[in-house]
């Protein structure tokens, strides 16, 4: 089954072009089982519902497409607040709700149930837009023809929850907020490229590039696009940005309000009342719980009911399906673009350099030899990782960017050959010695390989030790909690920024159908590395650097041609690949838990879950 073809089942359904008894046809055809068809009919409603406008971006700022994007079964007006309260849970938990100083998607998510971008995307990969009036283009003159500037018009009569107006004064801010240094904003990356922002009246914004911006629509868009307010953050920008009381209880223009945060375990909503559109939100509060594991949150949510949604189901597939045959809800199953990978260190993580680990100026002693990370990709069983543990959850796949399909390389490959891998070593000086462990120059090969506790995760890293320590390389596993590995605490070891080990093993994903953002996790340059000097809020936590890499990173930034642009993006995922600064291990659908009596979900890979939660309903029977 390829995830390109239930992706455009899925569109065809949303559209309304097919019946239930043709979908229940197609969805068989492709090997989709019951419960991910039930799931995909839920989440569109039967293809009914209302339309809003939507644009679908063109890297080369071509001419925008007005493309239906509904969300079926949204509250009909007079309906706020009625359904009661909306459970869910994320088994990481969130533990700061200021998107631009966080780390994980659990405290992304946690936001935007409150904070807005200008735009969002969907599932389809199309700007919906959200506190902009409309989607810019060539054709209503908001993108520039030269990509050196975009102009957003921006809705009328927004409030934030506090009553105070939201204007375009709060998107400057938010960028000055962002690009200052002192902020050690986690999300700057996506605001380099701006030159200035003008803002001629209350509802316009003209934002101007250094250099032609292909990706002009990663900027205020999705979830690293939110907007702050200035009147209540003006004074906690630079230095004071962490110690803001907004941090912890933000003030917002979203569908709910924040009642209560405790960092690390539950965030409890209700609605906001100054929200614009009349009937929604449907549900009077939320209650977003964090912590646990991914099975139990798969219990939660599939076998007893007790939650309406449960985020990431990083779960066993066996498992998986267990649940599900006895359960009060159902697993939903849409395409993902994100990968899970194996993180290759290339700094040393245990040698300290003025209070700092895996210091950029100190060289990883056997990672640094790209021999040796050969032998690591040779000795990864990813066939076996896919379909043993992810199932319907994930494929194998040789690419660390696997969407949009036509930034896709061809050009890789894996397999798994460890007399290949022991040949790689032995060549590169790495012998075994008395004890079977291998060593050079009286240096020992004795890694540390670390993830978040997850059953699916540990299970992945107990197969690649085996094979690891049949080459002869000792290997330590650590399993860190996941909202301390997804920490934005600068003062915290065990972050994934931090990077004090061998080896570690997450997933993350673009958030734009550009993918430069994405791809930035491997721009070479010293401010984007994750260290000391900028809080390690920095993209690139392998500390990997390569000439050809950044000068492709850099052409990508201004390329406005769009066959260019592919070319250029598509060479940088196979130079990660093939210089084995990170191994892709499966493509990962996204599996989430709801209520079989739960619609209106839009579930799209680019954005937040929960971006589009002002439509979700709960429906009889």
């Amino acid at each position: 089954m390829r995830s390109r073809d239930v992706d455009e089942l899925f569109a065809e359904i949303r559209a309304g072009r097919l019946n239930r008894r043709e979908v229940l046809r197609r969805g068989a055809a492709l090997g989709l089982g019951a419960p991910v068809l039930a799931s995909l009919l839920a989440a569109c409603g039967g293809g009914g519902g209302g339309t809003s406008e939507t644009a679908v971006p063109t890297t080369g700022g071509g001419a925008a497409q007005q493309t239906p994007s509904g969300s079926p079964g949204t509250a009909p007006a007079g309906q706020r607040g009625q359904g009661g309260l909306l459970k869910l849970l994320w088994w990481q938990a969130p533990t700061i709700l200021n998107p631009h100083l966080a780390q994980g998607t659990k405290d992304f998510d946690a936001a935007a149930v409150v904070l807005e971008p200008l735009a969002d995307i969907d599932i389809n990969a199309q700007l919906v837009p959200k506190l902009a009036a409309e989607i810019p283009s060539l054709e209503n003159g908001g993108v520039a023809e030269d990509g050196l500037s975009v102009t957003w018009r921006l809705k009328e009569g927004v409030v934030w929850s506090d009553g105070e107006p939201f204007t375009s004064a709060d998107v400057k801010f938010t960028y000055d907020y962002v690009i200052n240094e002192q902020t050690t904003a986690t999300t700057v990356s996506y605001y380099r490229g701006i030159e200035s922002i003008e803002t001629p009246d209350d509802y316009t914004v003209v934002i101007h590039f250094t250099d032609p911006t292909p990706g002009w629509f990663n900027v205020f868009v999705g979830p690293y696009g939110m907007i702050l307010p200035e009147h209540v953050l003006r004074d906690y920008v630079g230095e004071e940005a962490r110690n803001a009381p907004f941090n912890l209880m933000p003030i917002g223009t979203g569908p709910f309000k924040v009642d209560e945060f405790r960092p690390g375990d539950v965030v409890l909503y209700s609605v906001n009342d100054n929200y614009r559109e009349e009937g929604k939100p449907f549900f009077a509060q939320v209650e977003l719980k964090g912590g646990g594991d991914a099975t139990s949150a798969a219990r939660a949510a599939i076998q007893t009911g007790e939650v309406d949604f449960a985020w990431n189901l990083q779960v066993q597939e066996q498992v998986l399906a267990s649940l599900e045959a006895e359960g009060e809800g159902i697993a939903s199953v849409t395409p993902g673009n994100s990968v899970e990978r194996i993180l290759v260190n290339l700094s040393d993580p245990r040698t300290e350099v003025n209070g700092e680990r895996s210091h950029l100026g100190t060289p990883h002693p056997w990672q640094s030899d790209l021999a040796v990370r050969q032998a690591y990709a040779l000795a990864v069983q990813r066939d076996v990782i896919a379909e043993q543990l992810y199932g319907r959850g994930g494929e194998v796949t040789p690419n660390v960017l696997v969407a949009p399909p036509k930034f896709v390389s061809q050009n890789t490959s894996w397999r798994f050959d460890l007399e290949e891998a022991g040949r790689l070593l032995d060549e590169a000086g790495w012998v075994r010695g008395p004890d079977g462990i291998r060593a050079k120059d009286g240096v020992r090969m004795e890694i540390v390989y670390q993830t978040t506790v997850n059953p699916v995760r540990q299970q992945t890293q107990e197969i690649v030790k085996a094979a690891f320590e049949q080459l002869g390389i000792s290997v330590q596993l650590k399993s860190i909690e996941s909202g301390v590995f997804f920490s934005s605490e600068a003062g915290n070891p065990d972050t994934a920024a931090h990077f004090y080990a061998d080896l570690e093993m997450f997933t993350n994903n673009p958030s734009s159908p550009y993918p430069l953002d994405y791809m930035a996790s491997w721009w070479g340059d010293p401010s984007n590395i994750a260290q000391k000097d900028n809080n390690w809020s920095g993209n690139n936590y392998e500390r990997w650097q390569n000439d050809e890499y950044d000068q492709l990173y850099q052409q990508a930034n201004t390329e406005l041609d769009e066959q260019r642009q592919v070319e250029l993006i598509t060479r940088m995922n196979e130079l990660v690949v093939t210089d084995v600064a990170s191994i892709p291990l499966v493509q990962r659908n996204n599996v989430q838990g709801q209520a079989k009596n739960l619609s209106g979900l839009e579930l799209s890979p680019w954005t937040s879950n929960l971006w589009n939660i002002a439509n979700w309903v709960r429906t009889e029977g």
